[in-house]
């Protein structure tokens, strides 16, 4: 029996939400694939995916099936007990990497979280306490945490929240010299984001983490890669480290993970995962039977030649497309990124824009985001149809030429 729900607007969220959020003018209330639609049953192309998280769009079947089943068996029972989704979905992430263990949590901040508490960990059982220093990246992001938000090397994001976490440094991004001059036999860890996500879309150079894990190496520190924007398909590998054929020693993955269902997973191998042992760290929610359900569904489509060959051919098509949109309208300078996670360079005279051209966008049909002021993201589903590339690439194409004949 289905109670009638009381009318609710955009206008509604400036009186009952907490202002961190600055949400588009209208509110999606169904998708299906790649096609979104708003109260008023506008219909929209999403080439935002949910952030990069929507991997296989929007209602996928196989998703919608276990969430479903395993809705109507068991949804929570803590980590007093474990339960076989969770099993399951352990096996299949270390039988595909490089991973002998895996941790559930909710988020890429928890994820990111358990990372560099096990490295910290880590660093003081071998070595003593002194060894505690966490090398990040300028412009890097990790998380809203406390811990996740200091090490992010945003300032905008961790000022006027107090004292910071100590020892914790930033040195530039894809600058080897700089890791090598900043690194030491105190450092615990070095995080790098194979692509630089948040920041603007800046895919590492594989002399700089190759060079990184030499360093980690020589220092006994450990290599964490911030997966959680890059990993599960997204750059036609499983995960991005594949891609560049450099492996860490602990992989952070959220977002794509659950295709859409918070899910976030710590991935290491059996000698450092000991050192969380019982009681050391935990989540209620984490590793959730709904959660870890859905998450297997996601694996069983992602992982597979077809699904990943797939996005590196469909990079293609939207590499092109937005290459010659963006230099017929003076809008780009540079299409870049791996698989579907591409950045597209404002030019001079569009700097600082980002925002006007989500908006030129919207008006035309067609969601994208933002990465930073000065870059236009396209993280879309993994599965997006070439139907629906090509409307959507036409949508943008109208709203460059409505933009700039402004």
């Amino acid at each position: 029996m289905s109670v009638e729900q009381a009318p609710v607007q955009r206008a509604d969220f400036d009186q009952v939400m907490v202002p961190n959020y600055a949400p588009a003018a209208f509110i999606p209330v169904r998708g299906a694939g790649s096609r979104v639609w708003d109260q008023s049953g506008r219909e929209l192309i999403d080439f935002a995916g949910g952030i990069a998280v929507n991997v296989l769009g929007h209602a996928h079947p196989a998703l919608v099936g276990a969430l479903t089943e395993q809705a109507n068996k068991l949804w929570h029972v803590s980590n007093v007990f474990t339960n076989e989704p969770a099993l399951r979905l352990a096996h299949k992430l270390v039988d595909a990497t490089f991973a002998e263990r895996a941790f559930f949590c909710n988020s890429g901040a928890e994820a990111n979280e358990a990372a560099f508490k096990l490295a910290r960990r880590v660093a003081h059982d071998r070595f003593g306490p002194e060894k505690h220093e966490i090398i990040a990246t300028v412009n890097s992001f990790h998380g809203r945490t406390l811990f996740t938000v200091s090490v992010g090397g945003q300032p905008k994001y961790s000022d006027g929240f107090g004292p910071k976490i100590t020892g914790i440094s930033h040195v530039p991004y894809n600058d080897l010299e700089a890791l090598k001059a900043q690194i030491s036999d105190k450092t615990c860890a070095v995080v790098i984001e194979p692509i630089q996500g948040e920041s603007g879309v800046v895919p590492a150079d594989v002399a700089y983490l190759q060079g990184a894990r030499e360093l980690c190496d020589k220092h006994n520190a450990l290599l964490i890669f911030d997966e959680v924007q890059t990993g599960v398909g997204r750059t036609g590998e499983l995960f991005a480290y594949m891609h560049y054929g450099v492996t860490p020693d602990i992989l952070s993955s959220a977002k794509s993970l659950g295709g859409g269902f918070p899910i976030g997973a710590m991935l290491t191998t059996e000698a450092l995962a000991k050192h969380l042992a019982v009681g050391t760290h935990g989540t209620t929610y984490g590793g959730n039977p709904l959660a870890c359900a859905v998450a297997n569904a996601v694996l069983d489509v992602v992982n597979t030649p077809e699904v990943l060959a797939g996005v590196k051919a469909k990079h293609q098509k939207f590499k092109a497309r937005l290459e010659q949109i963006g230099e017929k309208y003076g809008l780009f300078t540079q299409v870049r990124g791996i698989g579907l996670l591409i950045g597209c360079v404002l030019t001079d005279a569009w700097k600082g824009k980002a925002k006007d051209v989500f908006n030129a966008a919207e008006k035309e049909g067609l969601m994208v985001l933002q990465a930073g002021p000065d870059v236009v993201r396209f993280a879309p589903s993994l599965v997006v149809e070439d139907a629906d590339i090509d409307e959507g690439l036409d949508r943008f194409e109208r709203a460059a030429a409505e933009l700039t004949q402004a």
